[in-house]
């Protein structure tokens, strides 16, 4: 048990440092000057006239020329887009990259209201939003789950009662990713500090090794279907992945439309759920394994339960915690508090209660790290939208979709949005960079609010299903080489065409019965 935890604690570290741009701690500099080039090319391209009228109506700086309004506007997108540059070739850590646009930003003056100040206070806006608080502080909680042990209870509990076939043993992993996937907002965190050191030492009692040709016996399937149903359960809690509550502040910020925890469990339950019955089956029925019956797994998962013991009192108090976030985000609403509040008591509950220490806060690098990139992206979406540019784009956009049906140009659209994550290596970089813009033709060609930010946010995690490089887990997954590429990207394809099948069959029905649509 000890050497299994210290394999996940292993990975999680491992994946932590790719995140935060790999083993290397210097600059890359030939990358930080394509990022840098990128911004420049950007920022001396001619202001579109067109961008002028909708920058005099900004709120907040109507004492500001409109040409200059303008002009400031464009510049920030400049720096926008080089920031998403950066986060995508990574010459510097998330965190690092961040910091330099938010410099650039206050030594430019870009968001000078013509207060003494303004410029700063409007630059480090992105710090107090509460959206960033709540993911941040439910990286915390997360680490409670992982400290305790408690994930790795679970996961164990599963395997113990469905774990002697093999389909039943995928499920019974992605029923624990799915318990978990409520309160961790880092799949890489479930993933490989959970998930994955469980199926590893599956794989390899089962005698199936990625090097003397036994992958296929088990390993390979529990490997693929592992991470595609990681995928799944990120996109059906707001918490699950650290980008979607930025998909909810961009929604928040673009167009006013406003997820809550339990609103966005409800939307993408039923689609979710239907995706994490189907996905396993069909891959199991494509890419079978050779070893149908695991009875061997419900035994070992009885033996490592007994290694654990009873359940340890910092456990209980893990379940607790984890009862009480439940509830009241689920009834937050109803009762006027504030996701980002409940988050707060969970952590002080955690704290007081001796589940956490403040060592293991100060330790929690990914969730300041998060706080770092999260701020400056919400700041910078933010006020491209109150300077003008988004609105000017979808102005811009409406007359392209004008034609068209508002179904069909949601359905092309989100199946756009989901292919193009090809180009990406980071789900977050691709939601900052195409989330809003996309959102906007949506609403442009007259699609049901609600419906389109539940789309776009929930295809912000299933897209990367696609490639072995779209998402913080899959090196972990297919470093392990148990599946080429080649097969790699072919199951990720199908799985994108089944959930996107699902999202606009299933996903579609459910939102207008519960009146998304």
């Amino acid at each position: 048990m000890v050497a299994q935890h210290q394999l996940g604690k292993k990975t999680e570290e491992a994946v932590s440092k790719r995140n935060q741009g790999g083993k290397k701690k210097g600059v890359n500099w030939i990358t930080l000057a394509v990022t840098v080039l990128v911004g420049l090319v950007l920022w001396f391209i001619p202001v579109p006239a067109g961008l002028v009228e909708f920058a005099q109506s900004a709120e907040g700086f109507e004492d500001i020329d409109g040409a200059v309004l303008a002009a400031n506007c464009w510049h920030l997108f400049a720096i926008f887009v080089a920031t998403i540059v950066g986060l995508i070739l990574k010459p510097m850590p998330m965190g690092a990259v961040s910091i330099l646009a938010l410099t650039v930003i206050m030594l430019t003056k870009l968001l000078d209201n013509g207060s003494s100040s303004g410029y700063i206070t409007n630059t480090l806006s992105g710090f107090h939003n509460t959206t960033i608080w709540l993911i941040v502080i439910a990286f915390f909680i997360s680490r409670g789950f992982i400290k305790t042990g408690l994930g790795n209870r679970i996961a164990y509990l599963f395997m113990s009662k469905f774990g002697k076939k093999t389909l039943g043993l995928s499920y019974s992993l992605a029923a624990t990713d799915l318990i978990l996937a409520t309160a961790m907002p880092s799949n890489t965190a479930r993933a490989g500090g959970v998930i994955y050191p469980i199926v590893s030492s599956l794989s390899r009692v089962f005698g199936s090794n990625p090097d003397d040709g036994t992958a296929r016996k088990l390993g390979s399937y529990l490997h693929v279907t592992a991470f595609q149903a990681d995928m799944i359960t990120s996109a059906m809690f707001m918490t699950a992945m650290a980008a979607n509550p930025l998909a909810v502040s961009l929604a928040a910020e673009l167009a006013g439309i406003n997820i809550d925890w339990a609103g966005w469990a409800i939307a993408a339950c039923v689609p979710g759920l239907v995706c994490l019955i189907v996905v396993p089956f069909v891959i199991f029925k494509i890419f079978p394994p050779e070893i149908k019956e695991t009875p061997e797994a419900s035994d070992l998962a009885h033996e490592k339960l007994k290694e654990m013991g009873p359940v340890k009192t910092s456990e209980k108090l893990m379940i607790l915690v984890f009862l009480v976030i439940l509830v009241l985000w689920i009834a937050g609403s109803s009762i006027s508090l504030n996701a980002t509040v409940t988050a707060f008591i969970g952590l002080a509950m955690l704290l007081v209660l001796g589940v956490l220490t403040w060592e293991d806060i100060k330790n929690e690098k990914a969730a300041w790290d998060t706080l770092v990139w999260f701020a400056a992206l919400v700041m910078m979406a933010s006020y491209l939208n109150t300077l003008g540019l988004i609105p000017w784009f979808s102005d811009i956009m409406a007359g392209a979709v004008g034609g068209m049906s508002w179904l069909v140009a949601l359905i092309i659209l989100g199946v756009v949005y989901f292919l193009s994550h090809y180009m990406f290596a980071s789900a977050t970089a691709h939601v900052s960079a195409m989330y809003s813009a996309f959102l906007a033709v949506c609403l442009a060609a007259g699609a049901p609010p609600l419906a389109a930010a539940m789309l776009l946010g929930m295809i912000s995690n299933f897209y990367g299903c696609l490639t072995h490089y779209g998402s913080g887990p899959a090196p972990v997954y297919f470093g392990s080489g148990y599946v080429t590429q080649g097969k790699w990207w072919t199951i990720g394809l199908v799985c994108a065409v089944i959930e996107m099948i699902i999202l606009f069959t299933v996903g579609f029905g459910w939102w207008s019965v519960i009146g998304y649509m």
